[in-house]
């Protein structure tokens, strides 16, 4: 880390503008899920705490740029109030002369939370002047939103320039720490799982993984698109036609890579077929060959064994993506036995992070979450970090004096 960090700044009685990332889901006008909230705690605290005067900003969903009563952040300041013991209020806007006045009136170590930055378009396009209102709100900045640290956004990035000290919050410190060890000095070997649906989204990440690691595993709808590139009949998998030269061009990089260093690209040996995603149940192939009219909805008894061996030899872990149709419980049982594999391994002493999005979602299903070393919380952040891309969010915080 060579930023900044809440550690390094000085809180008391000075207003600290801190972005954090409530995109939560609400149901029925509550909050459905508050993991989110919780992971902002450690920064929230330290600086009420310390005495500062503490404004809070998030966006919520996808309101593009309108007023939209539905994805207020009300319920999300009402669940804050609750965990926290004591009253945050909400904004009514997150600029104008009304919640100027609300943030000027707060006492020391009190918080106020803004409403959806998002209800501005202002808030996407990373407008100087919006930037420079909410600005206004801050003598420090604390980015702890590493969800959304992909995002050159003016909450993330506008602001800093606006502000004299922008550090990182504990939440964003600890996902760079974590992901960082990855891919600065990963004890070997280094194991990654990379599943999910499509391979769109994960080709940087392989072409960054594979010169590092000693096997990619590869499970879910994006093992499909490899096997149409070895021209491996599929039946009616998912397959992204416009991929298939990528991933062929990645078994052979991977292939040729080293040959002392030789990376794995690990596709299945059997799976799971069904007719349909919401089948009740599915049938196990003999091999790798996904019969006419079936799908693939997840892998086989014989992969999750091999799989789960590699796993289980691994000193390093990264894990993206389900290995199947998880959200059917008949096809979850493979990504629920990586799940349980990356647990192991971990208990033996394997440094293991789970990166974002589904993953997320499938690892608390087994309610394996608290048995791996990091749970990441931002999807699409991990991803462009483990590609080896820069985070606009992190870039803009201020650079640590040199030790």
């Amino acid at each position: 880390m060579d930023r900044l960090t809440i550690d390094d700044v000085a809180l008391s009685g000075r207003s600290v503008l801190m972005r954090v990332d409530f995109n939560v889901p609400l149901k029925d006008g509550r909050v459905e899920d508050d993991t989110r909230i919780r992971a902002a705690l450690p920064s929230i605290q330290k600086v009420l705490n310390d005495g500062g005067k503490l404004v809070l900003m998030s966006h919520l969903g996808r309101p593009k740029g309108k007023r939209r009563d539905e994805l207020s952040l009300k319920p999300v300041a009402g669940k804050l109030s609750e965990i926290l013991g004591q009253e945050v209020a909400l904004a009514p806007d997150c600029v104008g002369q009304e919640t100027a006045k609300m943030v000027e009136n707060l006492s020391q170590g009190q918080a106020i939370l803004l409403e959806n930055l998002r209800f501005h378009p202002e808030e996407e396009a990373n407008d100087p002047a919006f930037s420079r209102e909410l600005a206004a709100f801050g003598e420090v900045y604390i980015n702890d939103a590493f969800g959304t640290a992909h995002r050159a956004h003016a909450s993330t990035q506008g602001v800093t320039k606006f502000i004299k000290e922008c550090a990182a919050g504990y939440l964003m410190k600890a996902e760079l720490e974590a992901l960082g060890r990855l891919l600065e000095s990963p004890e070997r070997p280094f194991v990654a799982i990379l599943g999910g649906a499509k391979i769109s989204g994960k080709i940087d990440v392989i072409h960054n993984l594979i010169t590092r690691v000693s096997h990619i595993l590869i499970g879910g709808g994006m093992a499909y698109t490899f096997f149409r590139a070895l021209d491996k009949p599929v039946g009616k998998s998912l397959v992204e036609e416009d991929r298939i030269a990528v991933a062929y061009n990645l078994l052979t990089v991977a292939e040729h890579h080293h040959p002392m260093k030789k990376v794995e690209i690990v596709l299945p040996s059997d799976h799971v077929v069904a007719d349909a995603i919401d089948a009740p149940s599915g049938d196990i192939t003999t091999d790798a060959t996904v019969p006419d009219g079936k799908m693939g909805v997840d892998i086989g008894p014989k992969t999750i064994a091999s799989y789960s061996q590699v796993i289980m030899q691994a000193k390093t872990i990264f894990w993206n993506g389900p290995m199947g149709v998880f959200e059917n419980p008949a096809f979850a049982k493979g990504t629920m036995e990586i799940a349980r594999a990356v647990a192991k391994a971990t208990e033996q002493g394997a440094f293991s992070v789970v990166g974002g999005g589904d993953s997320v979602s499938a690892l608390k299903q087994s309610g394996l979450q608290e048995s791996v070393s990091h749970v990441s919380t931002g999807g699409g952040a991990s991803l462009e970090y483990m590609a080896g891309k820069d985070l606009p969010g992190v870039m803009a915080l201020t650079k640590a004096p040199k030790k």
